[in-house]
């Protein structure tokens, strides 16, 4: 970054000039050297300086140390200096207000150990603006308060009552610029720009904080209506146009069904056209690397596969004809392909969830293709059963092997393990035990916290669907 101050100068922008500190000492070293140097060298648009950024958050380094590296950089320079990291920080080691010229807070009510909900954002803005400086002025402190990192991000995994979206990401925006302009806040928003870089470390919520996305397009807006998706009729048009592809491969087939078949084989071939293009934009979007790309590509051939087995046997039911045993054998193999990486995905989320997200749109054609089987099933034949809901069901075979049990059992632990999880990740965070320290008195906003997740809700009602004709055997010989 040592050219930064340079491109400053050439475009007229002031800048606050941060020095990076981590946990290795000799690197620290290097880092305030170079910092120390660029500082003295362009005080005409290095106006502050930051030393560290959320270090001791991480737990990097401890506070002692850290304010030996405030000192040293403060003797060195001219430039007000301060640390910048999330606010708690401050009130956890206030001595830190005693040795920076200004304080610089994040408050980022997405990440808060107790999540912040949209709606609240704004007040939560100015409720932890007044904490800080109270606690300041109660040290007989009366110094500036900037907030060095505010926003919202527009994709990702939800926390809590906190949910992403280019929506919730503009009101957040519009709201902050406006109690700023009211109360007078020194701020930064987070981010100009997306960075697919923090993809490796944040996930996809990580990477989309900009106002403008990495090829400096804009994203939201400042004022007027927003789109969640602005592409939508592009997106329904060639959905559209693989639902005509589907028209076209069945249209003799479609003259033997009355009109209500009709209408629900064609309804279902929408929506499976429409989950297909959400798919790909979405993961393809949201893919960062190579071996993400390859993901994409594979999950969207994987669900394209599938729903066209899935049509098929929508049409045979419909038509009275479900004992293709070669086709439920086919579809069985499919989805044994998604129940492994829901496993995966499930166990990632429970165990080490913070930054994942939720694969929903990626499972929505296998779990769409269960309840749509379902309500073929009753519409052709008169009636559901739970026998009924098995991939050889009226094929009067059994194609149930002993691991289809217990891959139905694993994806039922791996629901409870992601409830358990989600709420111990809440009930572990610094913030939220100092404000619920007693255990009982803790879980049940923890609790509250996990399932108002409309992500994580979905998800489980996925999983619990997928495992359904995994759960299903039917004796040899009988047709359900």
């Amino acid at each position: 970054m040592e050219s930064t101050p340079d491109f400053a100068r050439k475009y007229g922008v002031d800048m606050i000039l941060g020095g990076w500190l981590g946990d290795g000492k000799e690197g620290n070293a290097l880092e305030l050297e170079a910092l120390i140097k660029s500082a003295n060298a362009h005080p005409d648009v290095v106006k502050r300086v930051i030393v560290g950024n959320e270090v001791l958050l991480r737990n990097d380094l401890d506070v002692d140390s850290l304010i030996g590296h405030i000192r040293e950089v403060k003797q060195a320079i001219n430039q007000p200096v301060s640390y910048a990291d999330v606010w708690s920080i401050y009130l956890r080691y206030p001595q830190l207000f005693n040795e920076v010229d200004f304080v610089s807070i994040h408050i980022l009510p997405y990440w808060e150990d107790e999540p912040i909900g949209i709606n609240r954002a704004a007040e939560h803005i100015e409720r932890i603006f007044k904490q800080v400086e109270d606690k300041m002025l109660s040290m007989g402190l009366n110094k500036p308060i900037l907030i060095g990192e505010s926003g919202w991000p527009g994709i990702g995994r939800q926390r809590g009552y906190a949910r992403p979206s280019i929506v919730n990401q503009t009101k957040f925006i519009r709201s902050m610029v406006q109690v700023a302009n009211q109360h007078g806040f020194d701020y930064n928003l987070v981010e100009a720009f997306n960075q697919p870089w923090k993809s490796q470390h944040e996930g996809v919520v990580g990477a989309n904080w900009g106002l403008m996305s990495i090829d400096r397009k804009s994203i939201l807006s400042l004022a007027g209506s927003v789109s969640e998706n602005p592409n939508w009729p592009m997106h329904f048009a060639l959905a559209t146009i693989l639902w005509l592809l589907i028209v076209a491969a069945y249209f003799k087939k479609l003259r033997c069904f009355s009109l209500p078949r009709l209408l629900l084989f064609l309804a279902l071939g929408q929506a499976f056209s429409v989950c297909l293009v959400t798919i790909a934009n979405f993961l393809w979007f949201t893919s960062y690397s190579e071996s993400q790309r390859a993901y994409a590509i594979f999950m969207v051939s994987a669900n394209a596969a599938l729903g066209g087995l899935l049509m098929q046997r929508f049409h045979d039911i419909l038509t009275g004809k479900p004992d293709d045993r070669r086709l439920a054998k086919l579809l069985r193999v499919v989805y044994l392909i998604f129940i492994p990486i829901a496993l995966y995905k499930t166990h990632g989320l429970a165990f080490d969830g913070r930054t994942l997200s939720f694969p929903n749109d990626q499972f929505a054609i296998p779990v769409l293709g269960v309840c749509c089987l379902a309500v073929c099933m009753w519409i052709g034949i008169r009636r559901l059963e739970w026998q009924t809901l098995a991939f050889d069901s009226m094929t009067g075979g059994n194609l149930h092997m002993p691991i289809d049990k217990l891959l139905a059992f694993a994806l039922s632990i791996e629901a409870l393990a992601l409830v358990v999880g989600e709420t111990k990740a809440f009930m572990n965070g610094y913030d939220f035990i100092q404000a619920h320290p007693d255990f009982m008195e803790g879980l049940p906003f923890a609790l509250a916290y996990t399932f108002h997740n409309q992500q994580l809700t979905t998800w489980l009602l996925c999983i619990l669907i997928l495992a359904i004709p995994f759960w299903i055997q039917i004796p040899r010989g009988t047709r359900a």
